[in-house]
């Protein structure tokens, strides 16, 4: 159990490391990463460490699943683009697919993020935004 919550936070922090640096959310939302190293210091419940570790392996799932799915498209767009001339009908038809795969991996990720926000007590999501305040220099 302890290794596939490592390859769901591994995979995890991959996907979040993608996020914009100006990402809007940033203040008001904790990684994942952030809250499994802060354990001690948010003195998380049994409770509140299953609950995340469940939700975690969970995203973890759909990430692959929405991974390949977005792999696929983005290939398939490529195939079309490749062509001397470009059917531009299917091309952005298969964008739109593309574009849908992004939404669904952002969804996911937000998901996840409200998530684990909303099963954090007051003062354990006051004590996150010290962390990250510190961690920016703030």
């Amino acid at each position: 159990m302890k290794l596939k919550y490592l390859a769901a936070l591994t995979l995890l922090s991959a996907a979040f490391a993608q996020q914009p640096q100006d990402d809007p959310f940033k203040d008001y939302l904790f990684p994942p990463d952030l809250v499994m190293q802060n354990q001690q210091a948010l003195a998380l419940t049994n409770e509140q460490k299953v609950y995340m570790q469940a939700e975690l392996l969970h995203a973890q799932q759909r990430f692959t699943e929405l991974q390949w799915k977005l792999q696929d498209e983005v290939e398939r767009l490529t195939l079309l683009l490749k062509e001397r001339t470009v059917d531009e009908q299917k091309a952005l038809a298969q964008l739109e697919k593309v574009l849908a795969a992004e939404h669904d991996i952002k969804h996911t990720q937000m998901t996840l993020l409200i998530r684990i926000k909303n099963h954090l007590k007051p003062e354990q999501q006051a004590r996150l935004q010290e962390i990250q305040n510190k961690a920016r220099g703030r």
